[in-house]
């Protein structure tokens, strides 16, 4: 076990039965209303696809950060699963981390679900990556995020870890350092994990299971809230890494970031090759490659 960090689990579970979506971000609060076709050939919101996708992992309450204002929007875009949800509102676009610390009276001290609602996760598995995801909280006794293999021309986009696998484990590592977006130096320096293609990292999924102390943690960073560049979640994430055990976890799924250039698109072809609608989406886009050739 690496220096400084609880040898023992402060936690009895970790089987988490909240999940928090944040939608606050300035440049991001429309994504999740985005309309596309799920991989059951139906339309839906990207909020709803959300919604299904953690509820999946036997979530019984659901919060969604927003915007002031926004609850409306919010509300229509869920359709039937709007009744049942929470809505925090983020007073002022402080960063992620506050957005999370907005929801701390909703977690009510207790394991979370945490997803961004920018990106779409789409399992490659009869198991959605929620119920991955919480599987291996559940098992492990302690904080887990998500993780995927990325190119270092993506590192701007993303926080990063580092770390080593645990043994006899694939796809699982002990974090021992986390960045927000660092620079591909930073990563090198930093972030190199054993086994990696060379010039990619492990870059976070979009979706953590957490446990309530990370809302100590950012309340400490709310309390200088002068720092610049808002509040970051990625840095209460380092300093959990070194007070308790703390997962990077490889599902069988890949994330699609919808506020990406061609990110609607790219997210729509992920959730409709891995649908029921498989072979005629495959039909189409070898027509329209041959004729775009002409």
């Amino acid at each position: 076990m690496l220096r400084g960090r609880l040898s023992a689990d402060p936690f009895t579970t970790m089987q988490p039965q909240r999940a928090l979506l944040t939608c606050a971000g300035p440049n991001q609060r429309t994504l999740p209303l985005q309309s596309l076709v799920d991989r059951d050939g139906s339309a839906k919101t990207a909020l709803t696809i959300l919604i299904e996708e953690v509820l999946s992992a036997g979530i019984t309450e659901v919060g969604i950060v927003i915007c002031p204002g926004d609850e409306a929007a919010y509300r229509s875009a869920a359709g039937a699963l709007g009744r049942s949800l929470t809505f925090i509102e983020q007073p002022a676009p402080l960063g992620y981390g506050h957005a999370v610390w907005c929801a701390r009276e909703f977690i009510r001290g207790e394991p979370f679900l945490l997803v961004v609602g920018d990106h779409l996760c789409v399992s490659k598995v009869g198991k959605s990556c929620a119920t991955q995801l919480a599987e291996i909280a559940t098992a492990e006794k302690c904080a887990v995020s998500a993780i995927q293999s990325t190119h270092e021309s993506q590192l701007p986009y993303y926080g990063a870890v580092g770390g080593r696998l645990v043994s006899g484990r694939r796809g699982l590592f002990e974090i021992a350092t986390v960045l927000e977006k660092p620079t591909p130096t930073e990563a090198e320096q930093k972030l190199i994990v054993p086994g990696l293609r060379t010039g990619h990292y492990l870059c976070f999924f979009g979706m953590h299971v957490l446990p309530p102390t990370i809302m100590d943690l950012l309340a400490e960073d709310v309390a200088g809230a002068g720092r610049a560049g808002g509040i970051s979640l990625s840095r209460s994430l380092a300093r959990l890494s070194q007070r308790e055990r703390y997962l990077a976890a490889e599902l069988e799924g890949r994330r699609y970031d919808i506020g990406a250039k061609y990110g609607l698109l790219t997210t729509q072809l992920g959730l409709a090759l891995e649908g029921t609608d498989r072979e005629e989406v495959l039909n189409g886009l070898v027509e329209l490659l041959a004729a775009s050739r002409h």
